[in-house]
């Protein structure tokens, strides 16, 4: 629910993203386990991590 909500909010505003399914592959999964995270959503900005749907940090990230 969480992911859809994230493409479409980056999509509305014409932002490019690259969207990667950990179900399916193995590196996507690798590097969110080094980011130390086990959970979906997670977005990076510029190095900066977002969890699920943070509309307001995508909003701070987004304006910088």
């Amino acid at each position: 629910m969480f992911c859809q909500r994230v493409k479409e909010f980056l999509s509305q505003r014409g932002l490019d993203f690259v969207d990667r399914d950990i179900t399916i592959d193995e590196e996507a999964l690798a590097e969110l386990d080094e980011l130390g995270y086990m959970t979906s959503p997670v977005t990076v900005i510029d190095g900066e991590v977002v969890i699920g749907f943070d509309l307001a940090k995508f909003e701070e990230l987004l304006e910088a």
